[in-house]
């Protein structure tokens, strides 16, 4: 009888899978935008229901008919612009030149960051103004509000995002306008819209090869001395040494992914929370108290974790009308 054999199915594209550094995701690419606008925002991760909408995609096989489509929910409390970023470039990339913070600043951040007391914003603003010409771009600083969702915690995360603009000044002006004050997502994004999410995958722990990498577990002969939930090699006796490709244990999980295109189906106000909070809330997560994001399909992190939406950076070209809801379950869910 032929022995079986096949290509691997773990993906090296990600190696080495070490744990992310950290849980809140940092942005190294935004979008190109002349429209003054932020590029990104912050929620929780909720859970996943179902919802019933028409499907309104041009050329899908359903369309104009109705379709069940599962969905993930995200809280999205509002944010707060509490600085201006702005870069210089120099021979080794791009590098903060100066930061703005403002000055109503909440007692809470005094957890994450202490401010001098003699800082001034309208001197280093007037600074930065004075020092345009350096200024490659701008960006904006925001921290969320966990206190106000039913995620356990006060600590606020700080998140830096792009700002949309044909020049530095249109971007800094817009930034300006928006610092030391409240943004909410609807004000960025709209129904229908794709988006990217960003997150850090669910942890699983140090798990062997055949969980990690999806390797073959070996036929009754060969894993009569062992489990045989191993590889058959770890390479030759030339060279004398082990490929990085070689699929081995370690950790799998937590790590930073990207998913793009993903699709927003609707953008609930928090008047609305009872369309979608089940009777005793969400397993593992509790009530939705404010604004809430029904999102198509899966985004990565279990419930609670930090999800970044940025505005598609690679658009699909499909159209992004909002579609009808004819209804949403609230149906309690085990395990999402």
């Amino acid at each position: 009888m032929v022995r079986h054999h096949q290509p691997r199915k773990g993906s090296v594209a990600f190696s080495p899978r070490k744990r992310a550094a950290k849980e809140t995701p940092r942005i190294k690419s935004w979008p190109e935008n002349t429209e003054p606008s932020l590029l990104g925002f912050a929620g929780y991760k909720v859970g996943m229901t179902h919802i019933m909408m028409e499907d309104n995609v041009k050329n899908s096989p359903t369309e104009g008919m109705e379709v069940a489509t599962p969905v993930t929910i995200l809280e999205i409390p509002p944010m707060v612009v509490m600085g201006i970023r702005a870069y210089e470039k120099t021979t080794k990339g791009l590098k903060t030149m100066i930061d703005v913070m403002a000055d109503n600043l909440t007692d809470e951040l005094s957890r994450k960051i202490s401010m001098p007391k003699d800082y001034n914003t309208d001197s280093n603003l007037e600074k930065l103004k004075e020092n345009m010409d350096s200024v490659e771009d701008i960006k904006v600083i925001m921290h969320t509000n966990p206190k106000n969702t039913s995620v356990p915690k006060k600590k606020p995360e700080i998140i830096e995002f792009g700002v949309g603009g044909k020049n530095v000044e249109e971007k800094l002006n817009y930034a300006q306008e928006l610092l030391g004050k409240e943004v909410n997502a609807k004000d960025i994004f709209s129904e229908g819209e794709y988006v990217d999410s960003i997150a850090t995958t669910k942890g699983k722990g140090f798990q062997g090869p055949v969980k990690r990498w999806g390797i073959r577990i070996q036929y009754g002969k060969a894993a009569r001395s062992s489990k045989g939930r191993h590889v058959g090699s770890i390479g030759p006796w030339t060279p004398s040494r082990t490929m990085w490709t070689v699929a081995q244990a370690g950790q799998m999980g937590y790590h930073k992914r990207t998913e793009y295109n993903k699709r927003i189906l609707k953008i609930g106000e928090s008047s609305e929370v009872d369309a979608v909070n089940p009777e005793g809330g969400f397993v593992k997560y509790g009530l939705v108290k404010n604004d809430y994001i029904l999102i198509k399909g899966s985004v990565p992190g279990p419930s609670k974790r930090l999800v970044v939406l940025r505005k598609a950076i690679r658009p699909n070209g499909k159209q992004a009308d909002a579609p009808e809801i004819s209804f949403i379950s609230t149906a309690s869910k085990q395990g999402v």
